[in-house]
């Protein structure tokens, strides 16, 4: 019984959702005083739009049959298990991308209070407080829409993600989608790429050069900038300490070693 209740709230909140994240991409103001020109050019644009948007099958399947949804996105040719990236890679990139990753479910308060605060100081949407569970939803399914309707979705499916899997399952998919730069998704490539090597054998220094890249890939790429690289290194290196993963020493020691890339 309680499950049926929640399946139907989750269906409430999911066209609720598709309602408010499509009703203003495909209607837009459209005044009956625009020249004839105009308002076909917008009409135009509200075909194209719908084009890009999901279907309303494509949401609900989403939800009915969520971890095939998921499973449709993988690579699973590129795939790595969690057994085979260090623990220093995992621990870096929960240090500097969601410290409180194995403490909430899906979405983290605190992290949304502190990205409304920012936001309401800009005027804008500038941050999204996303959690890593949120931005693996994001790369499996949504686009980059900084919408309210495209937050709400985006929480919805992180609520479902956490449900339907373990922690260290999601850890694993979002190593394994997640951008590196350099035209690498997912951490199997990204070695490859930068170092010439497997996951298993990445060191600390450079599973924390790899765990900053996400950020900006393009400005923190080795390869575009080596010095920015290791700029963002050393704040993962600072903020593992912060956060207890490793000691001072080990993180001078990583800082100090040189990086030799693939190419």
């Amino acid at each position: 019984m309680r499950t049926g209740r929640f399946l139907i709230l989750l269906g409430i909140l999911f066209l609720g959702t598709f309602l408010w994240a499509a009703g203003s991409s495909l209607l837009p103001s459209l005044s009956p005083q625009l020249p004839v020109k105009e308002l076909s050019a917008k009409l135009g644009q509200i075909q194209e739009n719908a084009k890009e948007l999901p279907s309303l099958w494509d949401r609900l399947y989403r939800i009915v049959a969520f971890k095939s949804a998921v499973e449709a996105k993988l690579n699973r040719k590129t795939y790595v298990p969690l057994s085979d990236i260090p623990l220093t890679l995992q621990q870096a990139i929960i240090a500097v991308e969601d410290n409180r990753f194995y403490r909430h479910m899906g979405f983290d308060i605190e992290g949304i209070i502190r990205a409304a605060l920012v936001n309401m100081q800009s005027g804008e949407l500038v941050e999204g407080g996303s959690t890593i569970t949120q931005q693996l939803i994001k790369n499996l399914f949504l686009t980059n829409d900084r919408t309210m309707g495209r937050k709400v979705e985006e929480l919805l499916l992180s609520i479902i993600m956490e449900m339907r899997y373990t922690k260290e399952e999601i850890m694993e998919m979002y190593l394994n989608t997640i951008y590196f730069g350099s035209n690498a998704y997912g951490i199997g490539p990204a070695t490859y790429v930068y170092f010439g090597k497997t996951p298993p054998k990445l060191t600390l220094a450079e599973s924390t050069l790899l765990a900053g890249l996400p950020n900006a890939p393009s400005l923190y790429s080795p390869y575009e900038d080596l010095k920015a690289a290791k700029e963002r290194q050393a704040v993962v290196l600072q903020t593992m300490v912060r956060h207890g993963f490793i000691g001072p020493n080990q993180a001078l020691e990583a800082k100090s070693v040189p990086i030799k890339l693939a190419r």
